[in-house]
């Protein structure tokens, strides 16, 4: 059976939930693919009080499922930004149905083209979506991977 999934753009009372999600993600998902001391550093950056400065920078987008939010994305000018869901739902088109919100509101900004930086784990997920690698970026040893996906 499908989930049933709102998206909607992020809120501040969604800071905490958000955050929540990420850690989650980053913890049990991400951490099978980077070392622990990568995920300790990575971790600092999706605080609640972060999120909310993201909030303003960003658009970010969040997946709800009944009362509770399970996933997020960000678009940052024309750059897929924090493509997380929650463990319990990976696999259930979550990230899917983000990521054509994300896609809608980039071409709402007239992005011709989406950027993703990619973790290690995400990129067949990116990869099935349409985007291809364009080269490795190394932030002290956390390797992500630089992908596009042309919008036309």
């Amino acid at each position: 059976m499908a989930l049933r999934l709102g998206i909607r753009r992020a809120g501040e009372g969604d800071a905490e939930a958000v955050s929540r999600v990420i850690m989650a993600a980053l913890c049990r998902t991400n951490a099978r693919d980077y070392g622990p001391e990568i995920i300790a550093r990575v971790v600092q950056s999706f605080s609640p009080s972060a999120m909310l400065q993201l909030f303003k920078k960003r658009q970010v987008f969040v997946a709800i499922c009944g009362d509770k939010i399970v996933g997020t994305a960000g678009l940052d000018g024309t750059t897929v930004r924090s493509v997380f869901v929650d463990p319990e739902f990976q696999g259930q088109g979550v990230g899917s149905r983000l990521m054509l919100e994300i896609e809608e509101a980039a071409r709402a900004n007239a992005a011709t083209v989406l950027t993703v930086p990619s973790s290690v784990t995400a990129e067949p997920f990116y990869s099935t979506l349409g985007f291809r690698a364009l080269r490795d970026s190394f932030h002290d040893d956390e390797r992500t991977i630089i992908m596009e996906r042309s919008l036309k």
